[in-house]
C-alpha cells in the first residue's frame, strides 16, 4: 500500500504549488504562471531522476514510439487543466476552485476503463459518487440544494471551466500511467522517473514556443521574478514525481480518488491562510468527502 502515503504527499505539494501559482497570476497572465511550473521544474525533475537512477543502480529504459505519444498527450493536457484552473481561480474562491477541478474523478475512471481497462470495485464506485456529491456540494456559491438547483449550476461558466479542467486532468493522469506502464521497467520509480523528465521536457519546449509567438512579453517577465517562481516549480515536479510514482504503481482512478484530500488541503488554506469562511453547505461536502475517501482506504487495505 505504498502508493497511500506517495498520494498524500503528492496532494500536500500540489496544494503548496497552486498556492504559490496562484500569486504569479498577477505579474503573469495565466498561461505565464502555468509557463512557470515547467520551465522551472524541468531541472529539479532532471535532477531527480539522475538520482533515482543513480541511487536504485538500476538500467536506463528503452522507450518506444508509444511512451513518447502518452507522454506528449498527457503532457498537453495538463498544460490546459492547469491553465483553466488558474483561471478558475479568478471566478471562485481557493478552495472551491479546486473542488471543481476534482471533477476529474469520474472522467478518469471512465478514461481508465476505456484505455486500459482499469476497473474499480463496488465500494470504490460508491466512494466515487459519494465524493462526487460533495463536490457538487462544495462548488455551489448560493442557492438551495433542490436537484434542479445543483443542475443548473451546472451550465454556470465556473462550472464549465471546472469540468474542463477536470477533464484535462483525467486524460493527463491516464496517459501518463500508460506512459510509465509501457516502459515496461522492473522499478516503478525509474518508470515515473523517466515519464517525469520527459512530459515536463515536452510542456516546457511547448509553452515556450506558444508564448514566444502568442506573449513574448510574458517570457522575459518569468525570467524577471525567477526567484518567485523557483518554489512553484519544486513543488510542481516534487507533486508529479508522486503522482506519477502513484499511478504507476495503483489505478489512476483510486489514486485521483484518494487525492482528493487536497480539497481538504484546499479548505484549510482557505480558511487560514485567505481568511475565507465556509459555509454549512460547503462543511457538509467536506463531511461527503471525508466520508468517500475513508471508505476507499478501507477497501483498498
Amino acid at each position: 500500500m505504498v502508493w497511500i502515503p506517495i498520494t498524500l504527499a503528492a496532494a500536500a505539494f500540489q496544494t503548496a504549488r497552486n498556492v504559490l501559482q496562484r500569486s504569479l497570476t498577477g505579474p503573469l497572465s495565466q498561461l505565464g504562471a502555468t509557463y512557470t511550473r515547467f520551465l522551472f521544474g524541468f531541472p529539479f525533475a532532471l535532477l531527480y531522476a539522475a538520482g533515482v537512477f543513480a541511487l536504485a543502480d538500476v538500467p536506463l529504459p528503452s522507450p518506444g514510439l508509444a511512451f513518447f505519444g502518452w507522454a506528449a498527450l498527457g503532457g498537453v493536457a495538463q498544460i490546459f487543466g492547469t491553465a483553466f484552473l488558474l483561471r478558475l481561480f479568478t471566478l471562485r474562491n481557493f478552495s472551491t476552485g479546486i473542488a471543481f477541478s476534482k471533477s476529474e474523478i469520474l472522467q478518469v475512471a471512465l478514461v481508465g476503463m476505456l484505455v486500459l481497462g482499469d476497473g474499480v470495485s463496488l465500494l470504490a464506485g460508491v466512494a466515487i459518487a459519494v465524493a462526487t456529491l460533495g463536490l457538487l456540494l462544495l462548488s455551489r456559491e448560493t442557492g438551495g440544494l433542490a436537484w434542479h438547483d445543483l443542475a443548473a449550476d451546472l451550465t454556470g461558466r465556473a462550472a464549465v471551466l471546472g469540468l474542463g479542467t477536470g477533464g484535462a486532468f483525467a486524460i493527463a493522469a491516464v496517459a501518463f500511467r500508460a506512459a510509465s506502464l509501457s516502459l515496461g521497467h522492473p522499478s516503478f520509480v525509474a518508470s515515473a522517473a523517466a515519464t517525469l523528465v520527459v512530459s515536463t521536457l515536452i510542456q516546457t519546449l511547448l509553452m515556450t514556443v506558444y508564448l514566444r509567438w502568442r506573449e513574448p512579453g510574458q517570457i522575459g517577465v518569468v525570467v524577471r521574478i525567477w526567484r518567485r517562481s523557483l518554489l512553484p516549480g519544486l513543488t510542481g515536479a516534487a507533486a508529479s514525481a508522486c503522482w506519477f510514482t502513484a499511478m504507476t504503481i495503483e489505478i489512476a482512478a483510486h489514486v485521483r480518488m484518494l487525492g482528493l484530500v487536497e480539497v481538504l488541503f484546499g479548505y484549510g488554506v482557505a480558511i487560514l491562510g485567505f481568511r475565507e469562511r465556509p459555509s454549512p453547505r460547503e462543511n457538509a461536502g467536506t463531511a461527503l468527502l471525508v466520508a468517500a475517501i475513508v471508505a476507499l482506504l478501507w477497501d483498498r487495505t
